[in-house]
């Protein structure tokens, strides 16, 4: 067998792992308690400078001065809001306008207890001269916490809808990464036991024959081929040159098969061989190219293989084989491991990349794979 551009016998590749999704990195959130303590601060702090504003441009009360006791009543506000906040915190898995419903009767609870302390604290400083309670002052005071505390109550709510959407998105990209994943696995399962048939069928055949010894070759290179592909995740990508070398290694196979009659024939420039490609994706062609090709056309066969830049940053792959020239026309078109192949190629670059097979030349098969250039 007529090898050029890489030994058939390449040392384990080495495998790159895929890039992650942006999608999953993009749904990996902030921790909810840092979100609501960011929110709950600056609602505290919004809060304080509008009333101040409001009582000072309203009632001419300076608002330096009533500062510390605002200070204290929206900080006795906060213990009630962190409160409620807990219960909506446990409430997380029931529906929303149940919690919205909660909320607003813890806050109107809230308020009372607001108001009653508010007035325990005036008797307290008053003494002895307590004034009678003002019954549209207890009102204001229960109105305005019950807004305040309502008004927070649906900030937090509103927060947590975010926070469990972004968990939702996040468990739904994880879902479809290991759907992707068990799609490609169960493709690389198909093409594996073909291989393996394809292979000792050839061994009983020279077996049959008479040939021992290159039986015994044929066995001992699919073993040096074996040992390599079955350590190979298909879910990885590896370099052009190594997955390019994995063929020759199962070329070098079949040349015990057909002996000097197969010819193997590379175009690999020098700067696409480090370009990544999904382990393996040119074995099931390869596997045709022999099955469907170089075993049916009587004499020498060509088998090239080579790669080539397109404009775009694309990738050129493809593969040429004899095939008998009155089956042409049948050879047109995707087989079984042409669908492989294809399935593989639209699941890692969902419609960036094509598999497709054209007579070029009486009795002249390519296969092309169109996919972009990843290092």
């Amino acid at each position: 067998m007529n090898q050029t551009a890489i030994p058939a016998t390449a040392p384990m590749p080495v495998l790159v792992a895929p890039p992650v999704a942006p999608s999953v990195a993009a749904s990996r959130s902030v921790p909810f308690g840092r979100d609501v303590v960011v929110l709950g601060l600056g609602f505290a702090a919004v809060l304080f400078i509008v009333s101040s504003v409001i009582w000072w441009v309203v009632t001419g009360i300076d608002p330096v001065t009533t500062a510390l006791p605002k200070l204290v009543g929206i900080s006795a506000d906060a213990v009630l809001a962190v409160l409620i906040s807990l219960v909506l915190w446990r409430m997380s898995a029931r529906r929303l306008g149940i919690k919205a419903l909660v909320a607003c009767l813890l806050s109107l609870i809230g308020a009372f207890v607001s108001a009653v302390v508010d007035r325990g604290l005036q008797i307290y400083m008053t003494q002895p001269d307590v004034a009678p309670i003002d019954p549209q002052y207890f009102a204001s005071v229960v109105t305005f916490t019950t807004s305040e505390l309502f008004g927070w109550s649906c900030l937090y709510l509103a927060l947590q809808y975010a926070s469990q959407i972004r968990e939702t998105e996040r468990r739904l990209a994880e879902a479809r990464q290991l759907a992707v994943s068990a799609q490609l696995r169960a493709l690389q399962y198909q093409v594996s036991p073909h291989f393996l048939f394809n292979t000792l069928n050839s061994v009983a055949g020279l077996i049959e024959e008479g040939a021992a010894q290159p039986a015994s070759d044929m066995v001992l290179r699919l073993a040096v081929f074996l040992r390599k592909t079955l350590a190979l995740d298909p879910l990885s990508d590896m370099p052009l040159e190594a997955e390019i070398a994995l063929q020759l290694d199962y070329l070098a196979i079949e040349e015990v098969r057909f002996s000097d009659r197969l010819a193997v024939h590379l175009d690999l420039p020098a700067d696409l061989q480090t370009a990544l490609v999904p382990a393996l994706i040119l074995q099931p062609l390869v596997e045709n190219a022999i099955k469907h090709g170089v075993s049916r056309c009587p004499g020498r066969a060509d088998l090239a293989i080579g790669a080539a830049r397109r404009p775009g940053d694309r990738l050129l792959v493809w593969i040429e084989n004899p095939i008998p020239e009155a089956e042409a026309e049948a050879q047109d078109g995707m087989g079984i491991g042409l669908r492989n192949v294809a399935e593989r190629l639209a699941t890692r670059y969902p419609g960036n990349a094509s598999c497709a097979a054209r007579v070029i030349a009486p009795g002249r098969l390519r296969t092309e794979l169109d996919l972009p250039v990843l290092r």
